[in-house]
C-alpha cells in the first residue's frame, strides 16, 4: 500500500491560501476518485475539492476553519499501491469552479 499526500490545490492565480470550511470525510473513511473531500473558502471563491485518488483517509492534518497555504499537505490517503496517481480533468475543472459538462 502507498500513501498519497493530498495538498491544498491552487484555486486561482493570486490565491495563496484557503480556509477549510468542511471535511466531508473523516479518518478511516474511504474516498473515491472525484468524490468531494472538503470545501474551502478564499477571499475570492468558495469551492468543493474532489479527491484525486481512491483510498482510505489515514490522516487529516487540519481542522475546520484553519487557514492553509496552497501546496501544503492537508490529508494523507492510503491507496492501493499505485505509484503514480492521475488527476482526472473533471476533478480539476470542478475544483476550479468550471462546468464539468464543458
Amino acid at each position: 500500500m502507498s500513501h498519497f499526500e493530498f495538498k491544498m490545490p491552487k484555486l486561482g492565480e493570486s490565491i495563496s491560501e484557503a480556509a477549510i470550511i468542511k471535511w466531508f470525510k473523516s479518518v478511516g473513511d474511504t474516498v473515491e476518485l472525484d468524490e468531494i473531500l472538503l470545501e474551502v473558502a478564499t477571499d475570492k471563491v468558495d469551492a468543493e475539492i474532489p479527491s484525486t485518488v481512491s483510498g482510505q483517509i489515514t490522516e487529516l492534518r487540519f481542522e475546520q476553519n484553519e487557514v492553509v497555504s496552497v501546496g501544503e499537505v492537508i490529508a494523507v490517503i492510503r491507496t492501493n499501491g499505485e505509484e503514480t496517481v492521475a488527476v482526472s480533468s473533471r476533478a480539476v475543472r470542478r475544483a476550479k469552479g468550471m462546468d464539468v459538462n464543458e
